[in-house]
């Protein structure tokens, strides 16, 4: 199996659900053909380099992968198939130096998506505790009503 690095960018209307539809077509097409998945790097939104297809901004995401070469022509025909992916790009690793850069990016960005779950993790658990704390009520403070002061007849 060979190492490669896959860069695909979908078009920004679509909705969370779209995106998450699409990434896991994506996704499903990939393991569907024999291949490992080492890690995957959701990008977010981001500014395109130049408009394509009339869109300035597109939703990234890099997934770092091993596969035969054979499953290479499958993946790449659906990602030009599929009209809600404007770019994509698919790099192969050949050399042993270029290998050992891709265990690395691959190990990094794991690192990175590991540390963002414990982190949005405990964020859940603070929020959580902040909802179990007991609400202490206001008491409605009593509205003091002017009198007008009496006007004196001159």
């Amino acid at each position: 199996m060979r190492h490669y690095e896959l860069l695909f960018v979908v078009k920004p209307t679509l909705t969370e659900e779209e995106v998450k539809a699409k990434f896991d077509f994506i996704k499903g097409v990939m393991e569907k053909n024999g291949c490992e998945i080492a890690t995957v790097q959701d990008m977010g939104v981001r500014k395109l380099a130049y408009e394509i297809e009339k869109f300035e901004r597109g939703h990234y995401f890099v997934l770092y992968y091993k596969a035969s070469p054979a499953a290479i022509e499958e993946i790449l025909r659906n990602l030009r198939l599929t009209e809600e992916i404007i770019r994509f790009l698919n790099v192969k690793y050949i050399s042993k130096k270029e290998i050992a850069n891709w265990e690395k990016l691959a190990k990094n960005n794991a690192e990175k998506v590991e540390s963002a779950k414990v982190a949005a993790e405990e964020k859940a658990a603070e929020a959580a505790k902040v909802e179990e704390a007991p609400k202490v009520e206001e008491v409605p403070t009593p509205e003091v009503k002017e009198t007008p002061a009496p006007q004196s007849a001159e």
